[in-house]
């Protein structure tokens, strides 16, 4: 009896020794807390209150959020393309690798923001707050091109707050 169990242990680990192995789909900590931020998403988010939620690889594209409180928000890999963020606080925010094309982001405060690799083509700029954000030169030098008028809030004008010539 003990030889026939040994012969089935052998049997069954030699079955699973030469099974190939299947790539394991892995979800990281942060895709999870997003995914759970996500549940209460709708498109229209106007005037809430979202700082420090995180928002990673989210498919945002023509969602309001006029007038969001997003201080510290996490945007990264996400799609906000035409998407209204006019007169939202997104300072401190994290957006890296994001698409903002044709967005709206008129009077919008992006004070300290982080946005690298992210995209602005098309998007309405007029009287945003870029104070000390960081973002990649090609973009900066877009954005200034047609950069212009003043925030509302802090009294900074677009022009200056991209350090344009």
């Amino acid at each position: 009896m003990a030889r026939l169990f040994a012969c089935v242990v052998a049997w069954a680990l030699t079955v699973v020794l030469l099974l190939p192995l299947q790539p394991a789909w892995a979800i990281t900590a942060p895709e999870l807390r997003s995914q759970r931020s996500l549940q209460d998403l709708q498109p229209d988010m106007h005037g809430r209150n979202l700082q420090q939620q995180e928002f990673l690889k989210a498919e945002l594209a023509g969602f309001d959020f006029s007038g969001a409180d997003l201080r510290g928000a996490v945007f990264n890999g996400s799609n906000l393309q035409e998407a209204n963020l006019s007169q939202a606080d997104l300072e401190d925010a994290v957006a890296y690798a994001s698409r903002f094309e044709r967005s709206d982001l008129s009077d919008a405060v992006l004070r300290n923001a982080m946005l690298m690799q992210s995209h602005f083509a098309g998007a309405a700029i007029d009287g945003a707050d870029f104070t000390d954000a960081v973002l990649d030169l090609p973009e900066q030098k877009a954005l200034c091109s047609r950069a212009k008028g003043t925030n509302s809030r802090t009294g900074v004008s677009t022009r200056d707050s991209l350090g344009c010539r």
